[in-house]
């Protein structure tokens, strides 16, 4: 070979290596990717919303749909995500180049969607730091009806007699009077300035969130072994402390008793299918992140199998923590349980603080309980936000994956900025709003475009044959029909219940003017409209004839390049 042609094969060679993208960021141990993926999935709405929605829907008969509908419709949809993630190795916007170009637009609404959870989902956990400041004192502040923001007709726990509508606990006006002092709003209508006490315990929520996030999976890996093992602690703790009180026999019975024939009620099988899939969480893009820094043959459908399992087992559990407390109110104030017990932050932020505001050592027990809070909400909101980042810093790495320190900071405070309406005097009102119009209806539809881009337009065999090359072996029948069939079907039955119901998800004392509502829909729309509005764009730019300008944007672009680079990087192992 000649001196020009070996100058020329080394320019060749370098410039080869050059575009070839740098090896991926993986996880130090495989537990802290498992920890990172049973935080983000096991959060709030496992202690505030299944026990109630089990005894609500039947108690121990409630568990029969609920387990079916995490085989066919959770549980597919969950290991999809994580083999998605793991064999493209990229967030919820690259990936769709790889997948089918045309429904890019749905990355993009994701990220939309989690900024909108991180504008009203912080600020419950900032509810919990509150709390937890305010439990540092000798008495707990929501003990009595002695204070300030105290109304006439504030009646100690012991005094409430089970007929009287008018009177109200001193944990109740603490939390609406003191915490939110929502009564100085008029609701949306005027809600009123910021609550800086309030502002500044979300800022403190940001800011954990930020040394968590700011480094990759090198410092979420490291949050999560406090944040994800933390929770299990504490509710042992108190799940020892519920069975031992008086009444707290009642309370179980009544979260287990099954009740037959609620099973005929088609509300019961949509509420089980809606718990499963809010509660495993695919559809924000965490779980395609998370997995994306796994090394390319992680036993991903253990993963998922073990994982999705300790979810739904900490839901279960939760349950006999909460009504066992809940059956000890009923015995202290002689109701029945269903009179004591409410859904949602009520539960955690009025009737749990009541119960232990009676407690021998209530101080320790408030504590305790408002860490578990703050660590449950923190694993789900890293999951949220490093969606985000990941898919961001994947799609722009020269401007923004290079300078990730400086991108989070900038992305967490623009963030906070768009969150601190919630922490005004009315700000309550508004994350009830979010929660609804926000990710609560716009999720399930982009989840059900997300699985038939896959499933329908990708193809099942296709996805299939990756999994085969990450693993060694085709995925059964069963979960071939479930992707095909099933799971879409799952999502797309969810979505249209849930907007029929979609009145009764705002159902209270407060009646939201219209004007909210309309701005409601908007939000939803807002996120929604990135898939169409992407596909128009897409079509657009693309040279051709109508036919050619379809197939080409159905068609995944990069897909031959993607296994040769991950089979590369897959060498090795099982982990």
């Amino acid at each position: 070979m000649s001196d020009g042609e070996e100058e020329e094969a080394v320019v060749e060679a370098v410039v080869s290596k050059a575009r070839q993208p740098p090896p991926r960021e993986t996880w130090d141990k495989k537990v802290e990717f498992l920890l990172a993926v049973v935080g983000f999935a096991v959060d709030l709405g496992n202690v505030w919303r299944f026990p109630y929605i089990c005894y609500q829907n039947g108690g121990g008969a409630f568990l029969i749909p609920y387990c079916m509908m995490l085989v066919f419709g959770g549980l597919p949809l969950f290991y999809m995500e994580l083999a998605l993630g793991q064999f493209h190795r990229c967030g919820c916007l690259t990936i769709w180049k790889r997948i089918c170009p045309a429904l890019k637009g749905v990355g993009y609404a994701i990220c939309l969607l989690d900024v909108y959870m991180g504008m009203y989902y912080n600020t419950i956990i900032g509810w919990a730091v509150y709390y937890l400041f305010a439990s540092f004192r000798s008495e707990l502040p929501w003990t009595s009806c002695d204070n300030p923001w105290n109304t006439l007709n504030c009646t100690p726990v012991f005094d409430l007699t089970p007929n009287d509508t008018s009177s109200t606990s001193p944990a109740k006006e603490f939390f609406e009077r003191s915490v939110l002092e929502q009564q100085r709003s008029d609701g949306l209508n005027r809600i009123g300035p910021i609550k800086w006490s309030l502002a500044l315990c979300v800022m403190a929520v940001f800011i954990l969130v930020y040394f968590s996030l700011w480094k990759g999976v090198r410092s979420t890996g490291k949050a999560v072994w406090i944040t994800a093992l933390a929770p299990y602690f504490v509710l042992i703790i108190l799940l020892v402390r519920g069975v031992s009180l008086p009444g707290a026999a009642e309370g179980i019975r009544y979260y287990l008793t099954p009740q037959w024939h609620k099973l005929k009620n088609s509300k019961v099988w949509i509420d089980a299918a809606s718990q499963i899939f809010f509660s495993l969480g695919p559809g924000f893009g965490t779980l395609l992140a998370l997995s994306s820094y796994n090394k390319f043959n992680n036993n991903c459908y253990r993963d998922a199998i073990v994982t999705s399992s300790i979810n739904c087992l900490t839901s279960f559990l939760a349950g006999f923590v909460i009504f066992s407390v809940l059956g000890y109110m009923a015995h202290v104030q002689n109701k029945s349980v269903d009179q004591v017990g409410l859904e949602g932050p009520g539960l955690v932020f009025i009737v749990y603080p009541e119960a232990i505001a009676t407690m021998t050592g209530s101080v320790f027990w408030s504590i305790i309980f408002f860490l578990m809070l703050i660590t449950l909400g923190l694993d789900s909101t890293f999951g949220g936000l490093e969606a985000m980042i990941t898919a961001l810093c994947d799609e722009y790495p020269r401007m923004l994956g290079r300078n990730r320190e400086v991108f989070v900071a900038v992305l967490l405070t623009g963030v906070y900025i768009c969150a601190l309406p919630t922490t005004t005097y009315g700000g309550v009102y508004l994350v009830n709003l979010l929660n609804v119009y926000g990710p609560g209806l716009a999720i399930l539809f982009v989840v059900f475009v997300e699985a038939a881009g896959v499933c329908w337009v990708y193809g099942v065999e296709q996805f299939s044959s990756d999994i085969e090359c990450m693993l060694g072996h085709r995925p059964g029948l069963f979960w071939r029909l479930c992707w095909g069939y099933i799971s879409p079907v799952f999502l797309l039955v969810i979505f249209v219940f849930s907007l029929l119901s979609y009145e009764d998800m705002l159902a209270g004392d407060y009646v939201y003017p219209q004007w909210s509502i309309n701005m409601g829909w908007l939000l939803t729309a807002s996120s929604i409209s990135c898939i169409p509005i992407y596909i128009i764009y897409k079509f657009l730019i693309t040279p051709g004839s109508c036919l050619k300008r379809l197939s080409i944007i159905m068609k995944p672009e990069e897909l031959s390049e993607t296994t040769a680079i991950n089979t590369s990087y897959g060498t090795g192992t099982h982990v």
